[in-house]
């Protein structure tokens, strides 16, 4: 039986164990585009109002390139944060039995195996086929975005046979090409 305790300190360890590999996996350009953007606001304060507004444009050109990416990324990890945040709040509910605790702990966890082996799929196409993509696992089905506007049947079949080599159960791969 899991005391408050140990619930408590599996609940931290994991939300920490998330935020960490968000943290490590977060892209540089993210960290380094708010940072210039920041430094470019202070500078714009001090000079002169056509300065201000050149400083403008160079920052909406930098969000634009993989907006497409990053706004699935962005539903997804709101979706699967509200999904880990109820399933916390069954960890700690003391009206639940300890099978629904159990099974609840066994959910989140699945989350979080579901996520990283996302990212490792991301990471594998990006490694092989220098593709940046979205990848989003759902049961026995795995959705690919490309970041790219050519349709090209042998790219997604590359893609497709990348991906398989993940899993050794029978899954179904779609790729999408999108900009």
């Amino acid at each position: 039986m899991i005391n408050k305790q140990n619930l408590w300190f599996l609940t931290l360890f994991s939300l920490i164990l998330v935020l960490s590999v968000y943290y490590i996996t977060m892209p540089n350009e993210l960290l380094l585009s708010n940072n210039s953007s920041y430094e470019k606001k202070d500078s714009s304060e001090n000079s002169s109002k056509e300065n201000s507004d050149e400083s403008e444009e160079k920052t909406n050109a930098e969000v634009v390139e993989s907006n497409l990416l990053e706004a699935l990324r962005v539903n997804l990890e709101e979706e699967r944060s509200s999904k880990k945040a109820e399933l916390q709040k069954e960890l700690t509910d003391e009206k639940k039995t300890t099978d629904e605790k159990n099974a609840a702990y066994e959910k989140l966890k699945e989350l979080n195996t579901i996520s990283g082996r996302e990212e490792g799929i991301e990471s594998k196409i990006k490694e092989e086929l220098k593709l940046e993509s979205f990848v989003q696992i759902d049961g026995d089905k795995v959705i690919v975005t490309i970041d790219q506007k050519d349709h090209n049947v042998d790219l997604a079949s590359k893609i497709m046979k990348t991906v398989e080599k993940e899993f050794t159960d029978k899954i179904y791969v779609s790729v999408k090409f999108g900009k």
